[in-house]
Formats: C-alpha cells, sequence, structure tokens
C-alpha cells in the first residue's frame, strides 16, 4: 500500500465539500428544525442547491446575508434579523446556526450572540445550536458529526435510564436509513435513530405543501439518549472530538459500539450480531434468507468481478465499507481516496489491503486531478463514488458506480439502497453490470488490438 506523500500547494476540485453543508443535513435529520447559514448570501444559496440537487427535494436554508458593513464591524445584527424572520417564517422547533469562512475569520462568538439573542427576546423554551463550521476547517463529514454531537449536548436531559438503544448514522441516503429501520424493526429493537432524515430530504408528494416537513428524530427522543442502554455508532473514522458516540460515553457513561457501515457480508453480520447481544433477540428468518441471497449473489458475479481494478473515493465511512465490499467479492481497491485527513481510514484500511495482489494507492486530502493520475497510473476499470468521479469517464474512459453524497448527474440519489444484505446485493449488483458493460463494450477492440498489433491487416477497418 502506498501513501500519498507528496505536497500540495492546492487543491483542483477537491473531493469533499465543506463543514457547513454536512452539518445542515444533520439538521436536517431533526424534528421540525430550521438552519441559518452565517455568512454571505452566496454561500447559503450554494449549499441549498447542493443538497436539493442530490436529494430532488426543496431545502430551506436560512442566511444572515453578511456583507460588507456586516464583515467589517460585526454580524450580530444582522444574525438577530435573520433569527427574527426565520421564526416568524417557520415556527421551527429547533435552529441549528452554523457558521461559514467569513464569520468565523472576523471571529464572530455565535455562542454567545445566540444566547444573548434568546434572552432579549425572551425564548427561554426555544432550543437554538450554534455550531462552529468555517469551510476551511474540515470536511462535510466532520460538519456532519460535530453538528450531531452540539445537538446531543443542548438537548441533553436529565433522563433517567431507559433500555433503548442509541443509534447513530453517518451521512447515508434516505433509503439506507429506511433500510436500518427496517432492520430495527424486524428484530425488535427499541432504539432512537439519530439523525432520521429518511422523510425529510425524501417525503412523499403531498398538498398542502409544508415549509418544514414531517419526520425527523424527536427532539423528547434526543433529550434520552444519555439514559440510554448502549450506543452503536456508525463512525469508525470518526475522530473523537467530533463522534457523539464518544461524547454520550465519555460523560453520561453510555456504553459506545463503534461500528462500520453494514455494506457486505462481514460488516452487516457484525451489526446484527451486535444487536441481538445487546437486545437477546434472536435473528428472524427473514434477515438469513437475505443473507444466503447475498452469499448467492456473490456466487453468481464473482467471476465477474474478479477483474476489477476499482477506484474507491468520497467519505471516509463509505470508502472503509466500500473497500470491504469490494475485497469480498474480488474487485481489488488500486486507489482509495477521501477528501479529509483520517488517521483511523489508513489505518483501518491498512488492515484490510495488505493482502491485495498489487501496490494500492491511498490519497487523504486530495483532489481529482491527482485521483485521476493515479486511476489512469494504476490502470483501474472501475470507479465507486459520487458525481464528481464522472470527469473519470469522460477524460480515462473509467466508468463509474455512483455512490454516496453528492449525485447531481442523475436522478435517484435519495433513493440509491446500498446497506444490510439486501442492499448489498443491489450495490454488487449495480458494480458488476458496470463491470459487464465496459466488458461487452470494448472486448471486441481490445482483442484484434492485442492479436493483430503486430501485423499491417486492420480488421477493425474492414468490419466497419
Amino acid at each position: 500500500m502506498k501513501d500519498n506523500t507528496s505536497y500540495r500547494y492546492a487543491n483542483e476540485n477537491p473531493c469533499n465539500m465543506c463543514m457547513p453543508m454536512g452539518g445542515i443535513i444533520s439538521f436536517k435529520g431533526v424534528e421540525k428544525s430550521m438552519v441559518i447559514i452565517h455568512g454571505s448570501q452566496g454561500c447559503s444559496t450554494y449549499m441549498r442547491r447542493h443538497i436539493a440537487e442530490h436529494f430532488n427535494e426543496p431545502v430551506d436554508v436560512a442566511s444572515s446575508s453578511l456583507n460588507e458593513k456586516g464583515t467589517i464591524y460585526g454580524g450580530e445584527n444582522n444574525l438577530r434579523k435573520g433569527l427574527d424572520n426565520l421564526i416568524k417564517l417557520y415556527n421551527p422547533g429547533l435552529i441549528g446556526v452554523l457558521t461559514t469562512c467569513l464569520a468565523e475569520t472576523i471571529g464572530e462568538d455565535i455562542e454567545r450572540i445566540t444566547s444573548d439573542y434568546l434572552k432579549d427576546r425572551g425564548l427561554t423554551d426555544l432550543p437554538v445550536v450554534a455550531v462552529s463550521t468555517p469551510g476551511y476547517g474540515g470536511t462535510h463529514t466532520e460538519g456532519y458529526f460535530l453538528a450531531l454531537k452540539k445537538i446531543i449536548y443542548r438537548l441533553a436531559g436529565k433522563a433517567g435510564k431507559n433500555s433503548r438503544i442509541n443509534i447513530i448514522v453517518p451521512s447515508l441516503s434516505p433509503a439506507d436509513i429506511r433500510e436500518i429501520k427496517r432492520i430495527l424493526h424486524v428484530m425488535d429493537v427499541d432504539c432512537i435513530l439519530f439523525p432520521d432524515y429518511s422523510d425529510t430530504l425524501d417525503r412523499p408528494f403531498e398538498r398542502p405543501y409544508k415549509k418544514v416537513p414531517d419526520g425527523g428524530t424527536r427532539l423528547a427522543d434526543i433529550a434520552m439518549m444519555p439514559g440510554a442502554a448502549a450506543t452503536i455508532q456508525m463512525g469508525v473514522t470518526a475522530g473523537d472530538n467530533i463522534s457523539p458516540g464518544g461524547y454520550l460515553e465519555s460523560h453520561f457513561g453510555v456504553p459506545l459500539y463503534n461500528l462500520p457501515i453494514p455494506m457486505g457480508i462481514e460488516n452487516t453480520d457484525l451489526f446484527v450480531e451486535t444487536l441481538k447481544n445487546l437486545t437477546g433477540n434472536d435473528v428472524p428468518e427473514n434477515l438469513r434468507q437475505e443473507r444466503g441471497r447475498l452469499l448467492d449473489c456473490m456466487v453468481d458475479s464473482h467471476k465477474y468481478n474478479f477483474e476489477g481494478r476499482s477506484v474507491v473515493f468520497g467519505e471516509p465511512e463509505n470508502v472503509y465499507a466500500i473497500v470491504k465490499t469490494c475485497l469480498e467479492n474480488g474487485i481489488e481497491p488500486v486507489v482509495v481516496a477521501t477528501g479529509g485527513k483520517s488517521n483511523k481510514l489508513t489505518e483501518l484500511l491498512k488492515s484490510c489491503l495488505n493482502g491485495c495482489r498489487g501496490n494500492v494507492h491511498f490519497l487523504d486530502e486530495t483532489d481529482f486531478s491527482e485521483i485521476r493520475e493515479k486511476s489512469k497510473e494504476s490502470a483501474a476499470n472501475i470507479a465507486i463514488g459520487h458525481s464528481d468521479g464522472r470527469y473519470l469517464t469522460e477524460r480515462e474512459g473509467i466508468p463509474l458506480v455512483r455512490h454516496g453524497f453528492p449525485i447531481h448527474d442523475r436522478v435517484g440519489g435519495q433513493r440509491l439502497l446500498s446497506v444490510g444484505y439486501l442492499g448489498t446485493t443491489m450495490f454488487l449488483d449495480r458494480i458488476t453490470n458496470t463491470l459487464l458493460e465496459n466488458k461487452y463494450g470494448s472486448y471486441r477492440s481490445n482483442m484484434y488490438q492485442k492479436f493483430y498489433q503486430n501485423t499491417g491487416d486492420n480488421p477493425l477497418q474492414t468490419m466497419r
């Protein structure tokens, strides 16, 4: 395995989004919540459009609309006016205040501003969660987990001990969250799933239109999380400083089970077995059958997948789950890339990639110019990740299996199912069919180039 050691002066088309964008998605998984971005209007517009194009849903994000005057003299008045308008128009049950590069650079103390605002307005019952999320402070994954931690910190109540299990999920598709909820239901697990944007970011069409959609983790449930029997957090790559499960363990003594996303046989088995051990409930027959169908799918597709040389990129948690799934099915990663810096991911990858036949390039804090360069060098024939990887197809002819966030050049990103035994089966079919399409689309020309390259004949020209 090769680590990236070259020094890069600037990123060109980075392999991640900014911190506040991840924070917005977290808040969308809480009931009756609204977000205001303390920064320029352009930042909130960009993030709103980016999220809306992926989920194909209207996404409202307020803005304090900092201008030149606010930048020089401070933006407190802008934020106060923005909060006034937000409350008037949306009547939210919770408000998330996220910062941008501009607000952080001028040193805005949003904790003090929001605290003073609530006192001045007499809004003692309205929870406001302030999260420092400058774009240069980290990736959208870090913003996502940090926002979850701050929400728990703000809402944590003095509820007594209870038998429920906290389930903290990373940034997944709404379809994935619904599948996790189904597994929890069939295993009869009494849980608090957080965050839950399976309805808020993939809602059914209905009249009249609601500015704040139904759904999301209930505020009362979040307040009970410190008294839960255990926490299962799908965040093996999350740093300790942003881990919501780690916060619950260190401050409230809630045992933490940090697991990978349940993709593939091993990771899904681990999730199901952990649920079984914590609850004492047996694994139902329908889950066992789904596991058997996944094994059958792996047998069916292995003869095609063993030729796969994959580029895997995206959020660290997704990258780790995809790499594990690929290895189970004979697909060898040749380039593994993420836009953030995750020492935990590096160690996890080193332990599972040691058995690969060739060198594996691991790239962190990277961009797509470097990913493209290493993919070409490694003769990759399939890429797995979000839509920004389309440049690998356009410029290097490497077909892309779209997975993760964002997906902008196709519809249905919010409906892609990839977790659990059922989701892994569907994910594996997408990979296998992409390899087959690429093979059948080029094998004739490759065959003739191989067998006739030393002759003057041009059978392809004759065939035309």
